[in-house]
């Protein structure tokens, strides 16, 4: 039980590869990237269920015991000052982690075929594994500084995924209100009460 959780610190990183992949695909190679595009499907969805199967595991041990496991890095050297960088998996993370794998990978199976036709169907997936990724590094964050980093890239993502036809004045407008709305959400969360 003790090894699952030493190695749940490479869940948010599993789905990474794919937006990776695809990017240097289409900066190196553009045309051959296009034409293989259906292709990506198939990593996407395999390694969110490679996810999904770790994460079932975790949520199995998390409701036969029930504990709470922490690991944190420290970055830096001095005493004054502790940066630190880890993850946390108690019995909310677990249950997040299988709701966030669980509806990514039914979204990817459902995309796969219905944005078969469209031009944008690499530069999607990219953003839906990229999602995942930082929806994952969201939920086992062990720490105010993560979360705030995670949280910012699932901004991002939220982003690019609202306006993913951005060519449509539609859709243009409603990413740009989704990004203001969510600025000005922090920053009224952010002021101190008088």
């Amino acid at each position: 039980m003790e090894q699952t959780y030493q190695y749940a610190w490479i869940l948010p990183f599993v789905p990474l590869p794919v937006p990776m992949l695809i990017g240097m695909g289409l900066l190196l190679f553009p045309t051959a990237t296009k034409n293989l595009r259906r292709m990506w499907a198939f990593p996407s969805i395999l390694l969110l269920s490679i996810v999904m199967v770790f994460s079932t595991n975790l949520s199995i041990q998390q409701i036969n015991s029930s504990s709470i496991y922490q690991y944190v890095w420290s970055w830096t050297v001095d005493n004054d000052f502790s940066f630190e960088f880890g993850y946390l998996i108690d019995p909310l993370t677990s249950i997040m982690l299988l709701l966030i794998t669980t509806v990514g990978i039914m979204v990817l199976i459902y995309s796969d075929n219905y944005m078969a036709h469209d031009q944008g169907y690499l530069r999607f997936f990219a953003y839906m594994s990229f999602f995942s990724t930082s929806m994952l590094g969201l939920v086992t964050s062990s720490n105010l500084i993560q979360i705030y980093i995670f949280w910012e890239l699932v901004g991002m993502c939220s982003y690019l995924l609202i306006g993913f036809w951005f060519t449509r004045p539609p859709a243009a407008n409603a990413c740009q209100k989704a990004f203001v709305t969510n600025r000005v959400g922090y920053l009224l969360c952010t002021q101190p009460k008088k």
